[in-house]
């Protein structure tokens, strides 16, 4: 009887470290691996201790340059793969939560199987897409049950124009794959 319960622990206590492992890389809506909407900068921080966290500040509201990018904290492995970059709701305010974050390891995925290195069939097949908004270089799909957006370069979709032209869903190849994906927490 002993022995059983020892067994049962043991097999308990793996399956909580296996679901935790996998939960570190799950997206969904308002939250990606770890990082949910009430995250903070500081506990980011925290939360990515083992790894790299480069911050890339900006100079705020008191800065020169009206048109200057947000703040960004990009987060490596220690061997060096970029995994994702975070840009908070307040720039230079380690109290902010969380405005947006761009995938960049296909270990982040949603539960359909969605990642960074999913193609448009996939995309379309497992998930609702509202819109499609055109660039002068790329194509981006919003998906809503997500909050999220993926870019698709225009030279995936057959189109070296530099233009406006709107793109349609028919016009996306099944094999075009992703530039970008980016999980917004608003």
């Amino acid at each position: 009887m002993r022995k059983l319960f020892k067994i049962v622990l043991i097999l308990s206590i793996s399956f909580v470290f296996v679901q935790c492992g996998k939960d570190n890389y799950t997206i969904t809506k308002g939250k990606v691996g770890q990082i949910t909407t009430s995250t903070t900068m500081q506990e980011l921080e925290k939360l990515y201790a083992k790894d790299s966290v480069v911050k890339i500040l900006s100079e705020g509201a008191k800065g020169n340059n009206y048109f200057q990018d947000d703040d960004e904290y990009q987060i490596y492995e220690k061997g060096g793969k970029h995994l994702l970059t975070v840009v908070p709701k307040e720039q230079l305010d380690s109290t902010s939560t969380i405005k947006s974050i761009e995938i960049f390891d296909d270990r982040f995925k949603t539960a359909k199987g969605l990642n960074i290195r999913s193609n448009f069939s996939e995309i379309n097949a497992n998930n609702a897409i509202s819109k499609i908004e055109t660039s002068f270089s790329s194509a981006t799909i919003f998906i809503d049950d997500l909050n999220a957006t993926i870019a698709i370069d225009k030279e995936q979709l057959g189109l070296k124009e530099f233009n406006m032209r709107k793109v349609s869903i028919e016009q996306i190849p099944d094999i075009a794959k992703m530039k970008s994906f980016i999980v917004w927490f608003n």
